[in-house]
């Protein structure tokens, strides 16, 4: 992508607007419909970014040779991508020159990590371009906002929904209950969302005492200090809530080295990048083997067949959380844009807020094969994917409808 001169905030946010209006006149019917992807291709979140982008061209592709928006005359799609880089603030100036350059898009998806789609989010909405995100904070759509949805359940509900499903699988195991956790996260949005309701209350509703309680700044310099606490008061799990493959590798060495395994004592990641091909790379299967990762969505048994292809495409080791968001993102945009026979951005918006789709190709991407927003933005249905990391591969463990595999879960020390 060319470099784009610098616009001013103010400029660029009377740009925006201008951009809003002119999107009206000029989308009626054109040859190809184009949308955005704006994720980070740089920094210590760009593996997650291109694990995304991966997806993303290969649904462009899957569309267009079937035949593009049909109900726009065949109109291909066209992806045009754009950087968030390293903090809020590249990826918000990102944003203003994206909506500022690119006056026809129909609609967008990223940025990933909460904390820029909090910020690029601000720029979209103005310019009332609808925008799909995974990011899971709460705050991404407790605004008001019109033109965002939220396809992942947010961090509040995956944290309502882990914590009983740990205690039932320790149960099941141990024969009894956990009665001590420990928390260690990063101080992003999502991380700050997620661990909010369980000190709160679902701590307290479980039984559950919180014995180490560590927030760190990413990227993390060295998780000593934070297994030194946690080897020192041995909870009975600890949830990781940290946001980059660099941050978690270094958590999982430092536990490896302490002899904290997640064969010994479980361990709990939560987020797509601890199932980037990498951390296995980086890390070694033997540090990785039966840790639990709760995320927002995983390939079930429909998805079968775009995820072998997927792999053939991109020599990539499997079809995960961040490439399955970025494929199922594309075409919940053409899904609708097909319904509202139109490239006008407004229109395409009122679609996503109407559609409930619960079969076919897109439907068969979400574990609960439904796509459907409600007035937050928020996907009806949305819940909580767990897989657990046996001989150096995630393998989906929950819901039912991926399940390959039952849990395991440590015996007692």
């Amino acid at each position: 992508m060319s470099a784009i001169p610098t616009i001013g905030r103010r400029g660029a946010l009377g740009l925006a607007g201008a951009a809003a209006m002119t999107g009206k006149a000029r989308a009626d019917n054109p040859a190809e419909v184009k949308i955005a992807m704006l994720v980070p291709l740089s920094g210590p979140w760009a593996r997650s970014g291109k694990l995304e982008q991966m997806g993303a061209r290969m649904a462009i592709d899957d569309i267009n040779a079937a035949g593009g928006i049909k109900s726009m005359g065949g109109a291909k799609m066209k992806l045009l991508e754009f950087d968030a880089g390293d903090s809020a603030e590249k990826a918000k100036d990102a944003a203003q020159r994206m909506v500022a350059q690119e006056p026809d898009l129909a609609g967008g998806f990223g940025a990933w990590l909460s904390t820029f789609t909090l910020a690029l989010t601000e720029v979209t909405e103005r310019a009332e371009l609808p925008w799909l995100t995974l990011s899971y904070s709460d705050l991404i759509t407790n605004r008001g906002f019109k033109y965002v949805f939220q396809s992942s359940p947010t961090a509040d509900a995956q944290a309502e929904e882990i914590v009983p499903i740990i205690m039932d699988l320790s149960m099941a195991a141990r024969g009894r209950k956990p009665k001590r956790v420990g928390l260690v996260g990063d101080n992003s949005a999502s991380s700050t969302s997620f661990y909010k309701p369980i000190r709160d209350h679902i701590a307290e509703a479980q039984g559950l005492r919180i014995v180490v309680d560590q927030i760190f700044a990413p990227p993390l310099a060295d998780a000593t200090t934070i297994v030194q606490k946690i080897r020192s008061n041995l909870p009975d799990f600890a949830l990781l809530q940290s946001t980059n493959a660099g941050d978690d590798k270094l958590l999982v060495d430092k536990f490896f080295e302490f002899g904290l395994t997640a064969q010994k004592m479980p361990l709990i990641g939560g987020g797509g990048h601890w199932c980037s091909p990498e951390l296995v790379a980086m890390t070694g299967a033997d540090n990785l083997e039966g840790l639990l990762v709760g995320l927002a969505n995983w390939p079930g048994k429909k998805a079968q067949d775009v995820e072998k292809r997927f792999m053939e495409r991109t020599k990539e080791p499997w079809f995960g959380h961040d490439s399955i968001f970025g494929y199922a993102h594309v075409w919940t945009l053409k899904t609708a844009i097909e319904i509202a026979g139109t490239a006008q951005r407004q229109k395409v918006g009122e679609a996503l807020h109407t559609m409930n789709v619960t079969d076919g190709p897109l439907a068969d991407l979400f574990p609960d094969g439904r796509v459907s927003y409600d007035e937050k933005g928020r996907r009806r249905g949305a819940k909580l994917c767990i897989v657990q990391y046996r001989s150096g591969r995630p393998v989906p463990v929950y819901p039912a409808a991926i399940a390959l595999s039952a849990a395991t879960w440590p015996k007692p020390r």
